[in-house]
């Protein structure tokens, strides 16, 4: 298959992108020596029923992986160190680490603590090697803060950021202009930004397991199939993503949650501790110090069986009324079932410009 023309346009960008190993964990072992060679991870705690945030290679390899309980985790690593979330160090620490991004270039688009996008394009060092600077990032990384980060380089987000996990953890790879077909041809399908585990199941359905596959489907069937992803799933296929790397990307939302030690299955009681949610959030979203407007207000529960519920209502202006209301209409569907999870948050309305980028991350457009 000749290579698209789109992919000529896009090598004239340099884009690396970064992404700590481990960071949570990597920080404590750090600033803790007695724990290296131990199975590690920051989370909650087993008494009030928490999750993991992340872990260490050690604890890996017992199955143990972000987002389990931590109960679960204990009981498929029984000697595993579970440390409690320090949210302050950790900011403080990717702080230092994006200031030695910003030393290269200024178009720094961090998605989280503990990775980012670089576009390196016009950068003066190492003659515009990006290769080389993303190399040398990683060395900086590494002898001024003792933590290891993989890289990405590539001539887009999308080939970046699935390179920056090809040699984790501590590992580099670079996807040539010249080697995106080849790279593309056999990359599996979960591997591609907006499949999961649903979509990876009816594309799996469809005898879809690798991009080569998927480009068999032309651009209309797959965007008749699965919408806006299937636009999205057609481009990456090929290798193609026209997305800039944008400094001071704006907040999509605002949340804060809370687990039960004990389900509660007293809506009065329920009520109670969304009111004292609630009061945590305002204080979060003064803290944040935030100049957006707010488009929606939502709840999240998720029930002692762990299914989930959320209800949302769009509003400019919000109240603890108005989370309230929103709880109350949704006891009204699952009034049997006992609460495990209470969460709440709003989303903030994005500049026009920002959300059509949003809406069609990998041009051109369908005509």
């Amino acid at each position: 298959m000749p290579m698209n023309p789109n992919i000529i346009l896009q090598q004239k960008r340099k884009i690396i992108h970064i992404d700590m190993d481990c960071f949570y964990a990597a920080v404590e072992i750090r600033d803790n020596p007695e724990l290296v060679n131990r199975a590690v991870a920051v989370g909650g705690s087993q008494q009030r029923r928490g999750v993991l945030c992340t872990c260490n290679y050690q604890a890996r390899k017992y199955g143990v992986r972000s987002a389990m309980a931590t109960a679960t985790a204990l009981r498929l690593c029984p000697d595993l160190v579970v440390l409690p979330v320090n949210m302050v160090k950790y900011k403080s620490v990717s702080r230092q680490i994006q200031a030695i991004f910003r030393e290269y270039t200024d178009l720094v688009e961090p998605l989280s603590l503990d990775e980012a996008f670089l576009d390196v394009t016009n950068s003066p060092y190492h003659n515009g090697s990006a290769s080389l600077i993303a190399e040398e990032i990683r060395q900086r990384i590494w002898s001024e803060h003792q933590l290891t980060a993989s890289a990405g380089v590539s001539v887009n987000k999308f080939l970046a950021k699935v390179a920056s996990a090809w040699n984790k953890p501590n590992g580099l790879c670079v996807v040539r202009p010249e080697q995106i077909e080849q790279f593309v041809a056999t990359l599996p399908v979960n591997k591609l930004f907006g499949v999961g585990k649903v979509t990876a199941d009816k594309l799996s359905q469809l005898q879809i397991k690798t991009c080569t596959d998927l480009q068999r489907f032309s651009l209309l069937e797959l965007s008749k199939r699965f919408g806006k992803l299937g636009q999205a799933l057609y481009y990456q296929a090929r290798g193609i993503d026209n997305r800039e790397v944008t400094p001071n990307r704006p907040r999509k939302s605002l949340s804060v949650e809370t687990t039960f030690a004990e389900n509660i299955t007293d809506i009065e009681l329920a009520k109670i501790e969304l009111s004292k949610l609630y009061d945590s959030f305002t204080v979060r979203l003064a803290d944040a110090k935030l100049d957006s407007v707010v488009r929606s207000a939502f709840i999240k529960i998720k029930f002692a069986d762990f299914t989930q519920s959320t209800s949302e209502v769009t509003v400019s202006e919000f109240s603890l009324a108005v989370f309230l209301e929103l709880f109350t209409k949704n006891n009204q569907l699952h009034s049997h079932k006992a609460i495990r999870l209470l969460g709440l948050g709003v989303r903030f309305r994005l500049d026009e410009e920002f959300a059509q980028v949003q809406q069609e991350l990998f041009l051109p457009p369908l005509d």
